[in-house]
Parts: C-alpha cells; sequence; structure tokens
C-alpha cells in the first residue's frame, strides 16, 4: 500500500515538473529585448560533434537590443554565423571579424499579440499537466481506501493534493503574467 505523504510528493514533483518546463518554454519565447536563452536551441559543428552555441562561445547582451557572441576559437566565426542563419530563431548575424551580434528589432503590437497568445497557450498546456497530476493522484489514493486506507486519511491527502494544485496553478499564472507584461512593454 503506498503512503498518503509518497502519492502527495509524486503529485508535487510531477506538477513542479509541468512549472519548470513552462519557465523554460516562455523564456524561449522572444518578447522583444535581448535574452541569450533565444539561443539554446542553437547548436555548431565543433570538432565533428554538434554542440550548444553557449559551449563554444560567450553569449552577452550588452544593450537591451543586442546579443553579443564571442567565439572561443576566431575559425569559429563562419560556423556560428551558419548555424544562425539556418536555425529559427529569426535574427540576421552581423559579422565583424571578431564576434557576432544580433540585433532584436522592435516588435509591431501584432506580433506582441501573438506571443502574448502563445505564451498563454504554454500556460494553459502547464495548467493542463497540473490538473492531470492532481487527478492521477485522487485516482490513486481513492484506489488505496480499498487497500485499507481509512477515508478521513483519504480525504485529507485530497485535501493536500489540492493545496499543492492551487500553489502551482497559481505559480503558472504569476510566470504567465510577468511574460505577458514583458511582451507587452513597449
Amino acid at each position: 500500500m503506498l503512503e498518503p505523504k509518497q502519492i502527495q510528493n509524486e503529485a508535487s514533483e510531477s506538477m513542479e515538473a509541468a512549472v519548470m518546463f513552462l519557465d523554460d518554454a516562455l523564456a524561449h519565447i522572444r518578447a522583444g529585448k535581448a535574452n541569450a536563452r533565444i539561443l539554446d536551441p542553437v547548436k555548431v559543428e565543433y570538432y565533428g560533434a554538434m554542440t550548444p552555441l553557449a559551449n563554444v562561445s560567450t553569449i552577452t547582451t550588452p544593450d537591451a537590443r543586442t546579443i553579443q557572441i564571442q567565439p572561443w576559437e576566431k575559425n569559429m566565426l563562419s560556423v556560428i554565423e551558419r548555424a544562425l542563419i539556418n536555425s529559427n530563431i529569426g535574427l540576421a548575424p552581423n559579422n565583424n571579424g571578431e564576434c557576432i551580434r544580433l540585433i532584436i528589432p522592435p516588435l509591431t503590437e501584432e506580433r506582441r499579440r501573438e506571443l502574448a497568445k502563445q505564451c498563454k497557450g504554454e500556460a494553459e498546456n502547464a495548467k493542463m499537466s497540473i490538473r492531470n497530476a492532481r487527478r492521477d493522484a485522487i485516482e490513486t489514493l481513492k484506489k488505496q481506501i480499498k487497500e485499507g486506507l481509512p477515508e478521513d486519511a483519504e480525504k485529507d491527502a485530497e485535501n493536500e493534493v489540492q493545496k499543492l494544485h492551487d500553489r502551482f496553478v497559481a505559480q503558472v499564472d504569476e510566470l504567465y503574467a510577468k511574460k505577458e507584461k514583458e511582451i507587452m512593454t513597449v
């Protein structure tokens, strides 16, 4: 028989993973200002292996509209430039022979609304994952009654799972509101 605390911990871990995934997904959405995390999916060929861009260069944001990429080896400039062009980040690299700069263009109002809508979809997916974790935990608790768990202990555990659900949904709402504000701020 599973302990109610164990079921709650598993639900909490699942809900925490959903919030972390949302945080990562929102970080990759370009909000009109420079953020080095939008380059996380970019990989370059480095001595025959596909390597994340951050592992072969220093990525900085000198101002709100610029991302600067300083490769550790000069011969990597053209490889990094090619990888950026082939990636789907939607930014054209400027190579000056020393480093590569990505200029972030200002977003139009229509594009801001699209990005906010995309963020809302990501937040809804995270909430759905949290609700699924709650449902699974409650179903498991109900099955434990048949195996000898007292009903009052099951109800208490169910209330704790609901509190976990509410806490993680509030975190999702907070992350979404923060990202939406970032996107909509001109």
